[in-house]
């Protein structure tokens, strides 16, 4: 972020890579799978009915939304610098009659406060970030999680990316996906763990969490 830029001015990847796919984001994700990767992803965070839940870079708000239909008693927040994909999002709560709180915001200047939330999740969107806009962001979740609470992210990972995930996802920052367990132990997260890579038609997608002491 340049100096003196404010939110409005700041740049950044939309969901489908470009905003006139924006349409279309929520057919190729039910395409691909992608509920059965954020199903995954909600399960392995075993979030509590007292728990304060937050989705950076929430996009139209499928994860926040499935978050919810989970757990209806935790406080669930989705983030995203997208306003378009936001109005979706919400058009999609008022839809299913679900309350969450939708926010723009950027995920390397989260808007809450220190220890604001027990677990922070993210589904394909650290691939949107520069190596250093990750590491921001890994300090920034780490910052806002209480003691005890835990990241939870899913996202194209792996050492190399060839074929059509790579065209697909060219503005992405595929080439540094694999570094993401060292960048999260350099943010000061404890027992990082990666799984193992699950195959999917896009390519490898590798589920990450740790824990902030």
């Amino acid at each position: 972020m340049s100096a003196g830029a404010t939110n409005e001015q700041r740049t950044y990847v939309p969901a489908a890579g470009y905003h006139w796919l924006l349409p279309l984001y929520d057919v190729f994700a039910k395409l691909v799978g992608s509920e059965a990767a954020h199903r995954r992803l909600v399960e392995q965070a075993d979030i509590q009915r007292d728990h304060h839940v937050l989705d950076i870079g929430c996009g139209t708000g499928n994860l926040t939304l499935l978050v919810k239909r989970f757990h209806p008693h935790a406080d669930v927040v989705g983030l995203d610098p997208d306003e378009k994909a936001l109005a979706r999002a919400r058009r999609k709560t008022d839809q299913r009659v679900l309350a969450v709180r939708l926010d723009r915001g950027f995920s390397d200047e989260l808007p809450y406060a220190d220890a604001s939330f027990d677990r922070v999740l993210s589904a394909f969107m650290l691939h949107h970030l520069a190596p250093d806009a990750k590491g921001r962001t890994l300090r920034e979740v780490r910052r806002v999680l209480r003691s005890g609470g835990a990241f939870h992210a899913l996202d194209f990972g792996g050492a190399g990316h060839h074929g059509l995930l790579a065209h697909v996802f060219h503005r992405g920052h595929l080439g540094d996906q694999h570094r993401i367990p060292a960048l999260m132990r350099e943010a000061g997260f404890a027992e990082v763990i990666e799984l193992a890579p699950a195959a999917t038609i896009l390519g490898p997608v590798s589920y990450w969490h740790a824990t902030r002491n």
